[in-house]
């Protein structure tokens, strides 16, 4: 069974900047695609962004030139670098993982970010 375990969430003033990672229990080569994804209160899970195989990124517009995800294959983790944090980026974040034959989904347990105006 595969494990994603996010660190890195926490309280921030607006404009300040966080560093979430998501590591994985095996290769990272295992999985076509990763990402990161929120939730905020009261709102539906959203893609904010992701990395392929090939290191290839899409992000969320909202979140374009702020937030940055790398991937260290040597450490089995995908980053996500938050800057330029303002209140609308609060939510628990989730790291997810596809795997190659594209059959399996898995997810983390998620980690907190608050971003106080």
């Amino acid at each position: 069974q595969v494990q994603l375990v996010e660190s890195g969430g926490g309280l921030v003033q607006a404009g300040g900047s966080l560093r979430l990672s998501c590591a994985a229990s095996r290769s990272i080569f295992s999985f076509n695609v990763m990402g990161w994804y929120r939730q905020a209160p009261g709102k539906q899970r959203e893609l904010v962004a992701r990395i392929t195989i090939d290191s290839s990124t899409n992000y969320a517009d909202s979140v374009k030139g702020r937030f940055t995800i790398s991937r260290d294959n040597a450490r089995n983790t995908v980053d996500l670098q938050l800057n330029s944090l303002i209140p609308e980026d609060t939510g628990v974040y989730y790291c997810n993982a596809i795997s190659v034959n594209l059959q399996n989904d898995y997810w983390g347990q998620g980690t907190q970010v608050t971003v106080s105006s």
